[in-house]
């Protein structure tokens, strides 16, 4: 089929090289979301996926709506069968909708209709969800309701951050779409509307979202973290000043002897625990406010806490 493929970040990269490898589809447009500031810089950069359709010499359509007219116009004089979308990142519209001949197929990192919207992964491993998946289905007008193609399953590793279990979907769901394109083109797949029950919903983590809340008890915080690793990235405050944390572990806390929520302990050198609404954490990775990634030891060993000293 000829395809034209809609996506943007680095996590629809695995199913735009799949479709480009496949001997039986034709990738003859890629449409992404405009050039943006990126990075510490702040300078415009190409999204991921226009990058790679560039290097393919792919022609690459980047609306600022969906329903542009100039974009329509286009899509249309290209005329794909299918257009096959993972993250593009917009809404599309009725007109976009109804131009390829077999519609628009997405790759959503969810088992649906659970986890509809912009964060599946990262609501699932907030959750503490022990499994989760990808499904491709028919884009329709209402977010994320269409007729379901096919999906697949995956285990939540105890330790998955959202990027740990995004890239693995990633690469699963990239061979799930072709299989699912083959089967529309074979006209051996059929869409099965998503069932009634078991609706829910993932809109995006906001920053603050995010702070960590060391009330509530350690797995929470756990799964905060790994959930916000790497974007947008769990914090704290101390000394009035954020500091971003990386992955965490449990650790243990005599009965007699408890660790305030918050509270900053060193019990040995290389160890720095953080009081919760159970046990302690053990602080791995570190960002503080205007500095790179360090290690939770280098850390303290330059901050030297105070006695009683504490996260907000």
């Amino acid at each position: 089929m000829r395809l034209v493929f809609a996506g943007t970040p680095e996590v629809a990269l695995p199913s735009l090289r799949a479709l480009l490898d496949s001997p039986r589809h034709e990738v003859v447009g890629v449409v992404t979301r405009p050039d943006r500031p990126a990075g510490r810089g702040r300078q415009v950069r190409p999204s991921p996926v226009r990058e790679l359709a560039g290097g393919h010499g792919i022609e690459v359509l980047t609306p600022v709506r969906a329903g542009d007219p100039d974009f329509l116009e286009r899509l249309a004089e290209i005329a794909p069968d299918c257009c096959p979308v993972v993250a593009f990142g917009a809404l599309l519209p009725a007109p976009a909708l109804d131009i390829p001949k077999h519609g628009w197929v997405n790759l959503h990192f969810s088992l649906l209709p659970a986890y509809r919207g912009a964060a599946p992964v990262q609501r699932s491993v907030l959750a503490g969800d022990d499994v989760t998946g990808a499904s491709v289905f028919q884009i329709e007008l209402a977010m994320d309701s269409g007729p379901v193609y096919g999906v697949l399953t995956e285990r939540i590793r105890p330790t998955d951050t959202s990027g740990d279990l995004l890239d693995r979907l990633a690469t699963a769901g990239a061979r799930l779409l072709v299989a699912v394109l083959d089967g529309i083109e074979d006209g051996t797949v059929e869409a099965r509307p998503q069932p009634a029950d078991g609706v829910s919903f993932a809109p995006k983590l906001t920053v603050d979202d995010v702070r960590v809340d060391w009330s509530v008890p350690a797995p929470a915080v756990d799964r905060l973290v790994r959930a916000a690793t790497p974007a947008p990235g769990a914090w704290t405050t101390l000394r009035g000043r954020r500091v971003k944390l990386g992955p965490v572990r449990l650790g243990s806390a005599s009965p007699a002897d408890p660790l305030p929520p918050g509270r900053i302990a060193v019990p040995e050198p290389g160890s720095v625990l953080v009081g919760t609404g159970t046990v302690p954490v053990v602080l791995g990775e570190v960002r503080p406010e205007g500095r790179g990634a360090m290690p939770a030891a280098d850390w303290i060993r330059g901050l030297r806490p105070g006695a009683g000293e504490a996260f907000a």
